[in-house]
């Protein structure tokens, strides 16, 4: 339900699915999308100041928020629209925020970390029952270590569009699944009733809302290794014939 949840020895070997719909990953998404030559989600400000000195000589970008602000210092914040092709492409960007980047930092002990939102919920889904994976976490980063709805809908988003019939699933995938079927052609309703969705429409920002449940308008499923982003690639495997672990950890 949040990264507070993370169990670093349990995701040892699976996929995982890192869920912050507002914003990281939806961010994360945009900046690799639109040209960006390395993108490095970091954990802190201080982990954003290692990875800096690294690339000492480079022309980069930092990015983010910390406990809803922009950070002093630091060239833009954590929405999407900051992040347009002219700005980013051909750049390095450091990208840190208070939950969504903590949240992939902590699903690093797994054999793979994706990143997710609604934007590229079905490419995710795609790419999952075409990996091969046997097991799977969906992780929502959830707001101040707290349960949000817009995670959730991220993560009963994925599994929409999923055949489920050939996956094992645990509780909170069957929950997921059960609120996705409520909520069907209701993304924006879910989004607006949520306290961090009501922030944007209380601040004019709905355009920046529809932005991120616009469902299924990116194909592009990034992949965390090394600590940077990466286009993830499949490999189509004829299965193991036995039935796949779903555990959405949302």
């Amino acid at each position: 339900m949040s990264r507070r949840e993370i169990s670093p020895e349990e995701l040892a070997g699976a996929t995982t699915v890192v869920i912050d719909v507002l914003a990281a990953t939806t961010t994360l998404l945009t900046i690799l999308e639109n040209g960006a030559s390395r993108v490095f989600p970091a954990r802190s400000p201080e982990e954003a100041d290692a990875v800096a000195a690294k690339l000492d000589g480079s022309e980069f970008i930092r990015g983010g928020e910390q406990g809803g602000d922009n950070i002093p210092g630091y060239d833009l914040g954590p929405l999407p629209e900051e992040y347009p092709p002219e700005v980013v492409a051909g750049r390095d960007v450091i990208f840190v925020t208070t939950n969504g980047t903590r949240a992939i930092a902590g699903a690093a002990s797994a054999g793979e970390v994706l990143i997710g939102c609604l934007r590229n919920a079905p490419a995710v889904a795609r790419y999952l029952e075409e990996s091969g994976t046997e097991s799977v976490y969906l992780i929502c980063a959830g707001s101040k270590g707290l349960f949000n709805v817009e995670d959730f809908l991220g993560a009963a988003t994925i599994l929409s569009h999923m055949d489920v019939a050939a996956w094992r699933l645990d509780d909170a995938a069957r929950l997921a699944l059960e609120f996705a079927d409520r909520h069907e052609g209701r993304t924006a309703q879910v989004l607006t009733d949520g306290r961090v969705g009501r922030w944007f429409v209380d601040n004019d920002r709905t355009e920046t809302l529809d932005f991120f449940g616009d469902v299924g308008a990116s194909d592009l499923v990034p992949e965390v290794r090394d600590g940077r982003l990466h286009r993830a690639e499949t490999v189509e495997t004829s299965g193991s014939g036995h039935q796949q672990d779903l555990k959405p950890e949302t």
